[in-house]
């Protein structure tokens, strides 16, 4: 007999736990549990079913329950990169950003700037900015050009038809039947030579004015600033001694281009064909920069200044031929008689305002070169070359 119960005796083949024993609580020491992945209506493991298989995500190597197998394809380290929608940011959509190249207005060059040509658009963006150039300034390019380019052109028209001496030759020479050469001849046409280029030179310098009072008139206008015709060719007026001077250097250098053959005058024409604006906008060494922007972009430029030639050259044949054609019937001598000289009058002044869209495209079509050749060369805006201009 004792004093002590008795010792407790499971009962077999109830398969249930007793709750009295603490070793089969849960969390208790011994107390293993069924693994993760066992439901209900799995048969239990048993020694009579063999080893069990280890269960989906078991590494052996770790000794614990581990992620889901790498997906097919995987490879570590990976050789390749990561795959697709894999990695430390997968399946992350890209940042809605401006793209690559593109500068804040401001701070460059901006793609939509109505004066410089951002790289990579092309003849169209070019041809874009030229006409909105001529839409935004006309009013004032107008009468800049009428005033600069056209009158005086006109004038020395007028003047050297005045005092051409050929009609004389010819009345001299049908006069006699020994060929010999006019009285005066020599001295007739060395005044003739020195008219010429005596009024091309004054008239350079009227042509300067309005060369820098347009360009100040189009820049001006693309940086959304105000731009009155008098306050442009106070400008105008303001720098064009120095640009006329630069024109007449690069003016002689094309000359004695086209004494040699032709074609050196043709590469010079278009080598120099940066340097007005250059000068304008720059002030430094006008023929070396324009020598480096034209070699540098050879095809660009190139392109761009037979486009402006090519204008300017049918611009100003047409009139030139309807003034032959005009002047014709007035006689060799049309200053002989009142009427006639107002008739030569008349038709000169008509043909030199047909010569108008010549002189604009050349203008804005440099101008709108030279632009996108600087924005070749680093940012740049409208409201930057503005303030280059001063």
């Amino acid at each position: 007999m004792t004093d002590q119960p008795p010792p407790h005796t499971p009962s077999s083949g109830s398969g249930e736990p007793d709750p009295s024993d603490p070793s089969s609580q849960a969390g208790g020491p011994g107390h293993a549990g069924p693994p993760p992945g066992w439901g209900p209506g799995m048969p239990p493991a048993g020694p009579s079913s063999g080893p069990a298989a280890p269960p989906p995500g078991w590494d052996p190597a770790q000794g614990a329950w581990g992620a889901a197998p790498p997906p097919q394809g995987w490879a570590f380290p990976p050789t390749g990169g990561y795959p697709p929608g894999s990695g430390p940011y997968g399946g992350q959509p890209w940042y809605p950003g401006p793209p690559v190249g593109w500068y804040p207005p401001g701070h460059g060059f901006d793609p939509n700037d109505a004066l410089v040509t951002p790289p990579g658009a092309g003849i169209g963006g070019w041809f874009d900015r030229c006409g909105g150039a001529l839409r935004r300034g006309w009013r004032q390019l107008v009468p800049i050009m009428l005033l600069t380019q056209v009158l005086p052109a006109a004038v020395l028209s007028v003047v050297s038809l005045g005092l051409d001496p050929s009609a004389k030759w010819a009345a001299q020479a049908e006069s006699t039947s020994t060929p010999a050469l006019p009285d005066n001849f020599a001295a007739e046409l060395l005044s003739l030579l020195v008219l010429l280029v005596g009024g091309s030179v004054v008239v350079g310098l009227v042509q300067a004015v309005g060369w820098a009072a347009g360009t100040w008139v189009i820049t001006q206008q693309a940086a959304g600033q105000p731009a009155s015709l008098e306050a442009a060719l106070r400008y105008g007026l303001r720098r064009a001694l120095g640009l006329w001077g630069w024109t007449l250097l690069i003016s002689l250098l094309i000359g004695v281009g086209f004494c040699f053959c032709v074609l050196p005058g043709i590469y010079l024409a278009f080598a120099l064909s940066m340097a007005g604006p250059v000068y304008l906008f720059e002030r430094h060494n006008p023929i070396g920069r324009s020598f480096r922007m034209f070699h540098d972009r050879l095809g660009l430029l190139l392109g761009r200044v037979a486009l402006v030639a090519a204008a300017v050259i049918v611009g100003t044949l047409i009139p030139g031929a309807l003034e032959g054609i005009g002047t014709s019937p007035l006689g060799t001598d049309p200053f002989s008689s009142a009427g006639t000289a107002a008739g030569a009058v008349v038709v000169i002044g008509i043909t030199a305002v047909l010569a108008l869209p010549a002189h604009l495209a050349q203008m804005i079509g440099l101008l709108v070169t030279y632009a996108e050749q600087r924005a070749h060369e680093a940012p740049v805006n409208s409201a930057g070359l503005a303030a280059e201009l001063g």
